[in-house]
């Protein structure tokens, strides 16, 4: 009886470590979106100055204070969404630097038609859609996209907001260390 048991209990861990094996080698193969580094590392280079005009940088500086994120991080989502102009305004009536719908800035009690309550109203959002997904590369989608279309993708990055996130990644990590 003893030695049946055995048997039994050397069995079901074979069958348990085959199966272990299996499941890990099929997560391996499963597509994940991708993903921005939480921060790129900041070097201390005064060669690296952040390319905004003078007049905005006090904004941008602020809402990096206020929000944690890097600077670098909020004049790339700028050049992305405006080529750092305070007047650009898109089709869909998104404003400003951080290209802000006016309804956002009034929910943050914001008015994104100044520059620097702009920035600080985009920073701020950005930072909720953070804190909401967890991920960078979500919270810059659905920054892009809107929350509704992240939700209902289930969190899979479109082409649209894959695209998005790539130019951002890519201006974010040319920036990486400006002040």
């Amino acid at each position: 009886m003893r030695t049946r048991l055995l048997i039994l209990l050397g069995v079901a861990g074979i069958a348990c470590t085959i199966a272990v094996a299996a499941g890990a080698r099929s997560n391996r193969s499963a597509v994940s979106a991708p993903r921005l580094p939480a921060l790129p590392a900041a070097g201390p280079s005064a060669a690296h100055r952040c390319p905004i005009p003078v007049k905005l940088r006090p904004a941008f500086v602020r809402a990096a204070d206020d929000t944690g994120f890097q600077l670098s991080m909020l004049v790339a989502v700028a050049q992305v969404e405006s080529r750092l102009q305070p007047d650009a305004r898109s089709a869909k009536d998104a404003r400003g630097l951080l290209q802000v719908m006016p309804a956002t800035g009034a929910s943050l009690n914001l008015d994104v038609d100044k520059p620097a309550s702009n920035v600080l109203a985009g920073a701020r959002y950005l930072r909720l859609l953070l804190d909401r997904y967890a991920r960078t590369d979500l919270a810059l989608a659905a920054y892009n996209v809107g929350p509704t279309t992240i939700d209902q993708a289930g969190g899979v990055l479109g082409p649209v907001g894959m695209r998005y996130v790539l130019d951002v990644e890519n201006r974010w990590s040319a920036l990486s260390g400006c002040s």
